[in-house]
């Protein structure tokens, strides 16, 4: 069995993001950047697939700016096998990575996808969606637990009311939950190999896919200061104020 991983690189979690003086979108400039955490959780997944023989190799995808070969460097040292870097400065949507991704899914011919739910920066939640949709797969998303025997996937998902187990057929896109797994941290000899192994640069245009978005960011802002909290004296003057200052009764 092959998977492909797609990769994002994105603002390190640790750092506190900064809006642009202009309003434009986030500073990015002389900011610590690494993987997106939850697709880090879908590389260590298809690592311990591999390690238990269910697969054979591992292909890690990013797409985004030359920088974006380290996040598959990144996944490399993590255990993928072989990494493929679209390049491009386009500020890339999920329809456009979705699309991308079913041109290299239709070449690399894999039986399975393993991705992060969503990344971090945008929160947009949808690649892994359309990308089922587009290549006509079964999808598992939000998930916490993956079992694969023969040709079937058992998906273990996180949802509102608790979980939810589905069967699934291969092939197919799984998208992985915080608590599917700890990705491990790549030790020295194995960042060492991951210098040697191949990762395949092309552009946009060699998929046949236009990245230009569709979506046109009109203006970011960081969110308001909370208000401090005030006290009250009794029952009746909370129900006054929440009538009165908060309005919401």
């Amino acid at each position: 069995m092959k998977i492909l991983v797609p990769v994002k690189r994105v603002v390190d979690y640790n750092v506190k993001v900064r809006v642009k003086s202009d309003g434009t979108g986030v500073e990015t400039a002389g900011v610590k950047m690494s993987m997106n955490p939850f697709d880090e959780i879908a590389v260590e997944e298809a690592v311990r697939l591999k390690e238990k023989g269910v697969a054979t190799e591992i292909i890690a995808v990013s797409m985004g700016v030359a920088q974006c070969g380290e996040t598959i460097r990144t996944a490399l040292a993590m255990g993928a096998d072989r990494g493929i870097l679209v390049e491009t400065d386009a500020d890339l949507q999920p329809l456009a990575v979705a699309k991308m991704l079913k041109v290299l899914v239709d070449r690399e011919q894999p039986t399975l996808v393993v991705m992060g739910k969503q990344a971090i920066d945008d929160d947009m939640n949808a690649t892994g969606q359309m990308l089922a949709a587009l290549l006509g797969w079964a999808q598992g998303t939000f998930a916490s637990k993956v079992a694969i025997e023969g040709d079937k996937a058992t998906v273990t998902r996180e949802i509102d009311g608790g979980l939810e187990t589905v069967a699934l057929k291969l092939p197919a896109v799984v998208t992985t939950d915080l608590r599917l797994n700890e990705p491990r941290y790549a030790s020295l000899p194995n960042i060492m190999k991951a210098r040697k192994k191949p990762i395949e640069t092309i552009k946009p245009a060699d998929l046949g896919v236009d990245p230009a978005p569709r979506l046109t960011v009109i203006k970011v802002a960081e969110p308001p200061k909370r208000q401090a909290g005030k006290k009250v004296g009794s029952v009746a003057e909370l129900v006054a104020k929440l009538k009165t200052e908060a309005k919401v009764i």
